[in-house]
């Protein structure tokens, strides 16, 4: 079945050019020229009031009776600690509590705070709660009651089980999720609490008794702390938390950190984890560091980490996206953990293409910072950003409540933020180059990868490293050693493109059913990441190539729609209409049937390769240099697309990709499409397909 450019559509539609926005009275500005430093200005960080109750809950008010509004935040200071075998217990135990109590049902209780035009949220370390100061009282009691009288049930357990192991699976086929697991694994190993992995088997292994037992070794009030601020007053507070929290009890069992501490490989060497259908790898090299917030070098480790990678104009973004256009950002972070052994991270997403180059890259400039003195310019720059976002934060009042948490939780000296300016405006150009040099460490990297092995594999073997290869060490998705994987099958002699089109073409249905479609009408769901709306489509297509697309939403109507009539089309939003160009229309001409593989010319194609996808042995074809389509060696089916496209002078690879095929009038249709561009994944999930519906020519038009 041909495929609309739904992609392009999408894309479109949510995104607006900003280049077209510019006014004739705004002066251009001239970004070569660095802007004139004023005076630091000088911050007031008045001393919230803090108190703490018998039972060792603490308390930080902050007034600011500027709106009739207040907030309460309620942190638990556990370490981390390990699962085992029930990873994913703090998950669901987040996800239960809070929902209600045994003294009001959750239905009751969300409506109640509803009705209040407040907001109530927990987790087995947190609570949140927000609304009107006249509704103080009411939220307080609200709050602690879901917190100190959960209903823990076997009914909502399950529910989030099947929900949490849903999300499990989907992302098995997510190399960014992917990548995420095994870098933990990796780092820390499976024994540690950043490095085990919630698995369906963990899952499964929670019971209701692993709940309620959680929850009470680990949500008590030995050391908490209750940051409460807006229109409010101290002695109301200490009124609220003593006559709803007084009954928090503690906990009798101690909450130990009995954490080892991860180390670093004895050299640099490349981990690779072949994801045979990504477009891009995701790439991220790391090394152990033991950094602290209260060290001294706290303040100079910002500004470095911002020099590298820490911000859109820091070295790694602006060689690997803004030099090279591999891809949309590339970040860093030197990480602070007072349980236990953070690390120093560089990250990225790229095409696989170019894997091996932005490894190449990246340890350049780790080795740069290492080695060359920081210019002037860009250390002004950094800190800068360090004090301009500190000297906003102290505008949110509630903040300065968050202080002092840290200052308490973290071990820091009592004056950490008033002399945090001061501190920052101290960090020099030779500071910059010995922070680099004591916590970054280029011989001691782990280079972690997850790819395309096809693609990526052999170039990442081939890179040299001051004089030598990094070794490539192989791990399955869940960071287990293996050995390296057969990522291309010898194909046999007597396999051709048009063998592939024609077994695809009779696995669908055969060529004499295929040739009786004269259209095609589609209803269909679309999913897209972040929207706050899940648009409906219908789509239309007329045989050879007229076509038609409109998306709409309940309540909003019809939020877009696109045309071709078989010579002409346009894209029409917001009751703008805007034409194909000529390159739009040529495309849509060239396709001369509603089954692709029924008109497509074999004979300029050929066989890239046969890799396993997914456990499934497929033949990947280059239609055009631009162009790729895979096929399931087995059924004939299609399984995924892939084509590069140029914007703003970057490559953008778009993955399609097929499954759920279902039977309609004795033909097969793919009733679940994904399409993968960059971080975004856009589905479409068929509700129905008509065949042969009547549809006018006009409907084109």
């Amino acid at each position: 079945m041909k495929k609309l450019t739904l992609f392009i559509v999408l894309t479109f539609f949510f995104t607006i050019d900003l280049s077209s926005q510019e006014s004739d009275y705004v002066k251009p500005i001239d970004r070569s020229i660095q802007p004139k430093q004023g005076k630091t200005p000088t911050i007031d960080l008045k001393k919230p009031t803090i108190f703490t109750l018998k039972n060792g809950l603490t308390v930080i008010v902050v007034e600011n009776k500027k709106l009739p509004t207040f907030s309460l935040r309620l942190s638990i200071d556990n370490p981390p600690s390990s699962e085992g075998n029930k990873a994913g217990l703090s998950q669901l135990s987040s996800a239960l509590f809070g929902e209600g109590s045994k003294n009001i049902s959750k239905e009751v209780f969300n409506e109640e705070v509803d009705y209040l035009g407040a907001s109530i949220s927990m987790g087995m370390g947190f609570a949140y709660a927000n609304g009107l100061s006249k509704h103080k009282e009411r939220i307080f009691e609200l709050l602690s009651d879901a917190a100190l009288n959960p209903n823990f049930t076997q009914e909502e357990l399950d529910k989030e089980k099947d929900k949490l192991i849903t999300g499990l699976k989907s992302e098995e086929n997510s190399p960014s999720a992917i990548a995420q697991r095994v870098t933990g694994i990796l780092a820390y190993s499976t024994d540690h609490p950043y490095g085990e992995y919630v698995s369906e088997e963990s899952v499964n292994n929670v019971s209701i008794e692993d709940i309620e037992n959680n929850y009470n070794e680990m949500f008590n009030p030995n050391n908490a702390y209750m940051v409460v601020s807006g229109d409010v007053n101290v002695d109301e507070i200490k009124d609220l938390v003593t006559n709803y929290f007084k009954k928090w009890k503690s906990s009798k069992k101690e909450v130990i950190q009995t954490i080892k501490s991860p180390v670093d490989v004895s050299s640099t060497e490349i981990n690779f984890v072949d994801m045979p259908d990504a477009v891009q790898s995701e790439l991220s090299v790391l090394n152990i560091t033991d950094l602290q917030t209260n060290s001294e070098d706290h303040h100079a480790a910002l500004v470095t980490n911002y020099i590298l990678g820490g911000a859109f104009n820091s070295y790694l973004n602006m060689n690997l996206r803004e030099e090279n256009g591999w891809t949309y950002g590339a970040r860093s972070s030197i990480a602070r953990n007072k349980w236990t052994s953070a690390t120093f991270r560089a990250t990225t997403s790229v095409r696989n293409a170019v894997t091996d180059s932005a490894v190449v890259e990246t340890l350049k400039e780790i080795n740069k910072i290492r080695d060359e003195f920081v210019t002037d310019e860009m250390l002004a720059t950094a800190k800068a950003k360090y004090l301009g976002n500190f000297i906003m934060s102290t505008e949110n009042k509630s903040l300065l409540a968050d202080f002092a948490v840290n200052i308490k939780t973290l071990n820091l000296p009592d004056n950490f933020y008033e002399t945090f300016i001061e501190k920052i405006n101290q960090v020099s150009k030779e500071d910059v180059k010995r922070i680099a040099n004591k916590y970054l460490k280029p011989e001691n990297l782990r280079i972690i990868v997850v790819g395309k092995g096809l693609d990526v594999a052999d170039k990442l073997e081939n890179i040299d490293y001051n004089g030598s290869l990094i070794p490539v060490k192989y791990f399955n998705k869940v960071g287990e050693l293996i050995e390296k994987p057969v990522f291309a099958k010898e194909i046999d002699a007597s396999v051709t493109v048009k063998n592939i089109f024609d077994k695809h073409i009779e696995s669908i249905g055969g060529a004499e059913k295929l040739n009786t479609v004269k259209s095609i009408s589609i209803t269909a769901a679309v999913t897209i990441p972040g929207a706050p709306f899940k648009p409906s489509a219908i789509i239309k297509e007329k045989f050879p190539n007229k076509s038609s697309m409109e998306m709409s939403v309940p309540g909003m109507g019809t939020l877009m729609s696109q045309k071709f009539n078989g010579e002409d089309g346009y894209i029409e939003q917001m009751g703008q209409k805007i034409p194909y160009e000529d390159d739009q229309k040529n495309a849509e001409k060239e396709k001369l049937g509603l089954f692709e593989e029924a008109y497509l010319d074999p004979s300029n194609m050929e066989i890239v390769s046969l890799s396993p996808i997914d456990g499934k042995d497929v033949y990947k074809i280059k239609v055009k240099d631009d162009s790729f389509r895979f096929y399931d060696a087995e059924t004939g089916l299609l399984v995924m697309t892939e084509e590069t496209t140029s914007a703003m002078g970057n490559e953008i690879i778009t993955v399609t990709k097929f499954s759920d095929y279902k039977e309609v009038d004795g033909i097969k249709f793919a009733f679940k499409t994904e399409i993968v561009t960059g971080p975004q994944t856009i589905v479409i999930e068929a509700d129905q397909v008509i065949v042969n519906e009547e549809i006018a020519d006009d409907f084109f038009n």
